[in-house]
Order: structure tokens, then C-alpha cells, then sequence
């Protein structure tokens, strides 16, 4: 892989979560394939007074606990060098003096500005990097969800952060998008003839997006009861994999291509208001139970949980698309805390033949289906009927996989290593636009309002279960079946 420019890689929130376990993590790999130069930095920025070696003490511990036995202690003596901690309190204007004299005579390099803070600080840290003259021409800005909580609020973060950087220079990030096996999905429809006279109604019965987690909130309790799973999984993550799964080919691979594409299917998504919420979605809160065989706690026992808490941790539903392309296809989206196992997956199921003239095989299991599997391995499987060894022509389901680690032989890209290495080379293929982040929006909201309007409070359901038996019924009702069901 090529050297990527130099730049300087401003991390705020620099001692979290996002920061120490994932894109330190990310950087160190680039680094070590080379792909760093000698002359890039990397800082660290936030609250607490560290020492520059505190934090890449810090850092170090917590790059040695995630990568395992990719760690090279000889690498990381030279990864180190590029390292460094600036103390900066947000609302504290005199803390980004320090930033701007590390910066002087660096405004030939590419800037990243990544925040990875709650997005009512984003304000204050454009207001005072603009203040100070830090924002170049070279500079990106990239900003992680959720980006507020409805549409006006989203809005007014956009509006201010597009006061000081222009929409090429924003970077709103969602990391499903730089998993391999969403590129693939990208390279299966539209690299190939195979799927895309079959990619439509009247050949595909019914589309599944399932994000599933293990984890309950851990340390993000505070947050996440003021968020929910709507808010926090549904508005990004699976609205951008449903973008991915049912847009329109792109004229060519630009970013804006693609990114226009994807608009059209968030504008033509048939708006869920007043009882439709009812009876096309499904909210969830899990209880005490088990996974794989350890007691966990409920959501109401959790800690920072409101003891009388009406947030989801489970969010099912159906969901339409006014177009021709899929007018009458439903597509299931489910996500959710404390299910049964860690799992990202896209399912198609596609119809069967209009006059079977063979016996059809005694199994539940549809005969053609294409799985896209994101999480906890990529993968990609076919589904089709074969002949079973034997006399007569009694048909059998069998899978066509393409595993993705197997066949390549090599380790997949992480999606903070493609997304970050996107930023640093200008590529906003895989960020949301601002047009994007607003249709998004403009479709969630009418859901909460139907929430509240009708008091629909969260079905429990137990920890380590598939989620309320509600969103088996909400497939059940068409005549379909989640694909762990069958």
C-alpha cells in the first residue's frame, strides 16, 4: 500500500473508550504497514492533566490488550515517536493556545480533526479551532454518532459545525461502512451481471437486517438511556446497510455517485406515523438472564439506568420503499442488546420457482437465499436446491460460501484502519452528507413521536433470547421468519 500524506491526527476525547480500543489500535496497523510517514503526528486531546508519557503509557496498555499478538514491541518504539497529549477542557478557551503553537508551520500537512465526544461539544471545539486559526484548506473534520437526537438537533449541529468547516472538509462517520464485507456487498451488486437483473420485486420475497449484541450498555449507561437503540443502531448503522442493500446502481464509483444514490432510498422510505407504529415496529427491554451460560443483569439494574426507564434496548421493524425497483418488498430491520449472539447479517430471500416440478425438500429453510454476513466473521453464503445423492430427484439446500479471511489469506481491514486512511486521503465515498444525515432523521422522528403518543412502552425480553416474541410476529404476520428462527 502507498504512503499516505503526512497529516496530524487530532483525536479529542483522546483518553475514551473509541479512542484507546479501536482508533489507536487502527493507526498502529497502518503504521506498521507502512503506510504512516515518519513525519505524521498523532494527538491525543482532552480534559485530564497526563504528561506526554503518561499517555503513551496509557495508549500502549491498551494497544498490547487489543491487538494481541499483533503487537511488535519494536514497531511501537517507533510508533510512540509519533504520539502525543494536549490537555484541552472544551469550554476552557486559554487550554487551545498549546494547539496552536504545536501546529504552526504544519499547515502544508493534512489536518484531521476526529471528535470523539457527545456532540454537544462539537460547537465548542470548532468555535475555538477557528478562533485560533488552526482550520486550513487541508483540514478535515471528523465527527462520530450519533449526530443529535431528532432532526432539529442534527440540524443545528451541522449548521454550526458548517460555519467553520466547509461540507467537503465533514466527515460523519459510521463504521458498518468500512467493514470489508459491506464493500463486498458494494462489489457483489455492481461489479457483477450475475445479481442485478434478480436485485428487484417479483424476485425477492423479503429483505433481513439483523445487528445483534451480546453486551448490554457496560460503561455507557448514562448515555445510552437518554439514546435507545432507535437512536443509537437504526438511524445510522442499519438505515446506511438498508442504503447500501437496495439503491440504485451508481453512474461511477464518486463519492457524491454513490452518496446521491443512497439519498433517493431514505427520501422513498414510506414514512411510519400514528398506528402504523403500532403495528410495524417493535421496542424491546431486556431482564435478567444469561449469556452463554453467565448470569447478566436487566437493563433497569444497570448502572447510571433509571430504575423506571422506558428506553429500548431492542428495536424491530417493517419498513417499505416507494420505488419501483421494490414496491411491495418488505424489508426487516432488528437490533438489540443482550440477544443471543454477536451477529451482523444481511438476508435475501428470493422466491421460489413458479411451478416446482421436483419434490420439494421437508425443511423450513428457504431454497434460495443470500446471506451477508458483517459480523463476527465475513462472509457471504448462497443459498440454492441441489439434486440429493440417491435415486428419485429429491432436492436438498445446500450453501455456496465464500468465506472471506479463507479465501484471501489475509487479515481484512478493520473499519476505523479504511475509514480514517479515507480521511487522511479525502475520500468521502464512505461518510455520510449532510442531505443524508437529514433524510435519516426526517424518518426516525415521526417513529418517537408515535412512541410517545401512544405510551408504547418496551416488551421485556429475557437476556440472552432473540429479542420480545412481538418481533417474531411482525414477521409472522406476513408469512416470514426471522432467519435464526428457522
Amino acid at each position: 500500500m502507498a504512503v499516505l500524506p503526512t497529516f496530524d491526527m487530532l483525536l479529542f476525547g483522546g483518553t475514551g473508550d473509541l479512542v484507546t480500543r479501536k482508533l489507536l489500535p487502527a493507526l498502529y496497523r497502518r503504521y506498521a504497514a507502512g503506510q504512516v510517514s515518519a513525519e505524521s503526528r498523532i494527538f491525543g486531546i482532552a480534559r485530564s492533566g497526563l504528561s506526554r508519557s503518561d499517555y503513551i503509557a496509557q495508549a500502549e496498555t491498551a494497544c498490547r490488550g487489543f491487538l494481541g499478538d499483533e503487537f511488535d514491541s519494536a514497531l511501537w518504539d517507533g510508533f510512540k515517536g509519533l504520539l502525543d497529549y494536549i490537555k484541552i477542557d472544551a469550554g476552557a478557551p486559554a487550554d487551545y493556545d498549546q494547539l496552536a503553537a504545536t501546529l504552526k508551520d504544519r499547515e502544508h500537512f493534512v489536518r484531521v480533526f476526529f471528535f470523539s465526544t457527545a456532540s454537544n461539544l462539537f460547537t465548542l471545539f470548532c468555535d475555538n479551532l477557528a478562533r485560533i486559526g488552526v482550520v486550513t484548506p487541508l483540514s478535515r473534520v471528523v465527527l462520530e454518532k450519533p449526530l443529535g437526537h431528532d432532526t432539529a438537533s442534527a440540524d443545528l449541529i451541522n449548521q454550526q459545525v458548517g460555519a467553520v468547516f466547509a461540507e467537503r472538509q465533514i466527515y460523519r462517520i459510521d463504521h458498518y461502512l468500512g467493514k470489508e464485507a459491506v464493500q463486498n456487498l458494494m462489489a457483489l451488486r455492481f461489479g457483477n451481471a450475475l445479481f442485478e437483473p434478480l436485485w428487484r420485486r417479483g424476485l425477492i420475497k423479503h429483505v433481513q437486517i439483523t445487528v445483534a449484541e451480546e453486551l448490554g450498555v457496560e460503561r455507557r449507561g448514562h448515555f445510552y438511556d437518554k439514546t435507545g437503540a432507535l437512536r443509537d443502531m437504526v438511524q445510522n448503522h442499519l438505515l446506511q446497510l438498508l442504503c447500501i442493500m437496495a439503491m440504485e446502481p451508481p453512474a461511477s464509483s464518486d463519492p457524491d455517485a454513490v452518496r446521491d444514490e443512497k439519498l433517493k432510498v431514505l427520501r422513498a422510505l414510506r414514512p411510519l406515523r400514528d398506528r402504523d407504529v403500532l403495528t410495524k415496529t417493535v421496542r424491546g427491554q431486556y431482564k435478567a438472564g444469561a449469556v452463554r451460560g453467565l448470569p447478566v443483569p436487566g437493563y433497569l439494574q444497570e448502572a447510571d439506568i433509571a430504575p423506571d426507564s422506558t428506553t429500548e434496548t431492542f428495536a424491530a421493524l417493517k419498513v417499505e420503499i416507494d420505488t419501483w425497483r421494490w414496491a411491495g418488498v418488505p424489508f426487516y430491520l432488528r437490533t438489540g442488546k443482550r440477544l443471543q449472539d454477536r451477529i451482523t447479517e444481511l438476508v435475501v430471500t428470493f422466491d421460489e420457482v413458479p411451478h416446482p416440478i421436483f419434490e420439494q425438500p421437508q425443511t423450513s429453510q428457504t431454497a434460495n437465499e443470500l446471506v451477508i454476513r458483517l459480523t463476527p466473521d465475513e462472509s457471504i453464503t448462497m443459498t440454492i436446491l441441489a439434486k440429493n445423492p440417491g435415486e428419485g430427484m429429491r432436492l436438498k439446500p445446500v450453501s455456496l460460501q465464500l468465506d472471506l479471511g479463507e479465501t484471501f489469506k489475509t487479515r481484512s481491514l478493520d473499519a476505523y484502519e479504511r475509514l480514517l486512511m479515507d480521511t487522511v486521503k479525502g475520500n468521502l465515498t464512505l461518510f455520510m452528507r449532510r442531505d443524508e444525515l437529514d433524510a435519516a432523521w426526517r424518518w426516525i422522528d415521526p417513529i418517537l413521536a408515535g412512541w410517545q403518543q401512544y405510551d408504547d412502552r418496551p416488551k421485556a425480553y429475557i437476556a440472552g433470547t432473540w429479542g420480545p416474541a412481538a418481533a417474531s410476529s411482525l414477521l409472522g404476520r406476513d408469512g416470514f421468519s426471522w432467519h435464526d428462527e428457522l
